[in-house]
């Protein structure tokens, strides 16, 4: 529930800061994208963990305790994953460079029987060689990509993975002190604003809490209803793909082209033979997306953030603009912290009642911090 009325929200004056504040901060995390992504990794671990550390204090555990142990839990739960994932084949298999060249050469191919396939049902496209100018188009584009790209790509994520290394450091001290960091803020407002603040940083907690935790809903429901949908047509990995499809919608457009273009690929090299397989798995992506959009975001998302869709879909594009990719991932969530700071602090600004308490107090401090000094 969203502590402040709605006839109390901000007006044009405060959205405007709202959104201009939004885009500094933006524009800031850009400048400091090494910290920003951990830090945003570490609040999505907090709110999965959170649930669990106060079961146990609820249960007697003290909070470093309760802290400790589900922390230890979690990293041995993840140990655990990597192992299985890394000895589940005894077999020696390919490796991933290989397996990155087999699906992209099966997507190639798959995309050439398509060209080849208009150019049949329309004869002006065969006329301007549509088949033989994308064929080369793509055949200079991956030896381009290959040679000047991938090695820069490669050392660019092994350059990531000491500052990736920060999330769950961050999340274990969000975990044992986030509540003493809320006190330490609080202990520096005036008395007149306190119960307004109070209201502010649980609004803020919430709305960050409501945010996160409806994408990891919105995650599992896309991942189960893809990975459903793929193996009913034959793909393999399905749940492997509907995760890693589901994880890169979080950055809006660009991820989920992304998802499409790497389910396509994987469906092509599964049946060369049979490009059906790929157009199915088109419509299941798509059709993925359209319940994503109607149904789960409104279920999961859409109960989050009290935000209109015309000011989400503008600050999205304004996001991508300022700060590229990591724009579009974090704008929303960005977005609804700034709007609860923001309204509220509105509020508290045009409220005649708590500004006429802030001076009464401070006068009565003058009075008594002086009244032993008059002759």
């Amino acid at each position: 529930m969203n502590l402040l009325p709605r006839q109390q929200r901000g007006g044009p004056v405060v959205w405007s800061g709202i959104i201009a504040a939004t885009c500094g901060l933006l524009f800031l995390l850009q400048q400091m994208l090494f910290l920003a992504v951990p830090f945003l990794l570490g609040i999505v671990l907090y709110y999965i963990l959170q649930p669990p550390t106060q079961r146990l204090i609820r249960a007697g555990f003290s909070q470093n305790a309760a802290t400790f142990l589900v922390g230890t839990a979690s990293l041995l739960l993840v140990a655990l994953a990597v192992l299985a994932a890394v000895y589940w084949k005894s077999a020696p298999t390919t490796s991933w460079q290989q397996m990155m060249g087999t699906y992209l050469a099966g997507g190639l191919e798959f995309v050439r029987h398509t060209m080849v396939a208009m150019e049949q049902q329309f004869p002006l496209l065969k006329q301007v060689s549509l088949a033989d100018t994308v064929n080369q188009r793509m055949s200079e584009f991956t030896g381009d990509f290959i040679q000047s790209h991938l090695t820069d790509i490669l050392v660019t994520l092994v350059e990531w993975l000491p500052s990736l290394l920060l999330a769950p450091f961050l999340t274990f001290f969000f975990l044992r002190d986030g509540l003493r960091f809320k006190k330490f803020l609080a202990r520096a407002v005036p008395n007149a604003f306190f119960e307004r603040t109070l209201c502010l940083l649980h609004e803020v907690d919430q709305t960050a809490h409501r945010y996160f935790k409806g994408l990891i809903r919105l995650t599992i429901l896309d991942t189960a209803v893809l990975a459903l949908g793929l193996w009913a047509i034959g793909v393999s990995s399905p749940l492997v793909l509907g995760l890693i499809a589901a994880l890169l919608a979080w950055v809006p457009y660009v991820g989920s082209i992304v998802g499409c273009m790497l389910v396509v690929m994987v469906a092509s090299t599964d049946a060369p033979a049979q490009p059906s397989v790929a157009y199915l798995a088109i419509g299941v992506f798509i059709l993925v997306r359209l319940l994503d959009d109607f149904v789960f975001m409104p279920l999961t998302l859409g109960r989050s953030l009290h935000i209109h869709p015309l000011i989400t879909v503008l600050m999205i594009f304004i996001g991508g603009s300022v700060a590229g990719v990591a724009g579009l991932m974090l704008v929303l969530p960005l977005l609804g912290v700034v709007m609860v700071i923001g309204e509220t602090l509105g509020r508290l600004i045009t409220d005649p009642r708590l500004r006429a308490r802030h001076r009464n107090a401070i006068a009565l401090r003058t009075r008594q911090a002086s009244h032993d000094l008059t002759v």
